[in-house]
């Protein structure tokens, strides 16, 4: 007997957000869109789905979703501050229920012994409070970090959404 397929979670965080009657936000920055883009092939996210923010440079951080220039600077745009910032940012400006934020390394430049390529912060924030993890996919390629990213950025919400910020 074959394997039952996982269900999909974009799917899945919009099934949730549709029985919550909640929104979503999204801020992005390696990512450029793709989380926005997963969740809005899925019928009915524009039930839940606000919008999304793509603040690839650090100036749109600032201006768009009000990241403090002092948090970029102190800690750089890949940082679980801005990581942070960026989710409270999107959901404050977007006045929705939950936001994603996603900013990492996609490389192939940009790295560094401290920030390596393929290390992404993600965060969501909720009325509870913002949850943020950090990975290290390594230097997988620039197309394959950033799907990863997706991928654990949407496990992520759907964690938050399940189980709250205090969830490991």
């Amino acid at each position: 007997m074959a394997a039952k397929p996982l269900p999909d979670p974009a799917k899945r965080v919009i099934e949730l957000l549709t029985q919550a009657k909640a929104t979503i936000a999204t801020a992005e920055s390696c990512t450029g869109g793709l989380v926005a883009g997963a969740l809005t092939d899925v019928p009915g996210s524009s039930a839940v789905f606000y919008g999304g923010y793509v603040t690839y440079d650090n100036a749109a951080k600032t201006r768009m979703i009000r990241v403090p220039a002092r948090l970029i600077r102190d800690y750089g745009a890949v940082s679980n501050q801005v990581a942070r910032a960026m989710a409270d940012g999107a959901r404050n400006t977007a006045h929705t229920d939950y936001a994603l934020a996603v900013t990492g390394i996609a490389g192939p430049d940009g790295g560094s012994e401290k920030k390596p390529v393929g290390l992404v912060y993600l965060a969501v924030s909720s009325n509870e409070g913002t949850k943020v993890i950090e990975r290290r996919f390594g230097d997988l390629g620039r197309e394959a970090i950033r799907k990863a990213a997706v991928a654990e950025a949407l496990k992520l919400v759907l964690d938050v959404v399940e189980n709250g910020v205090g969830s490991r």
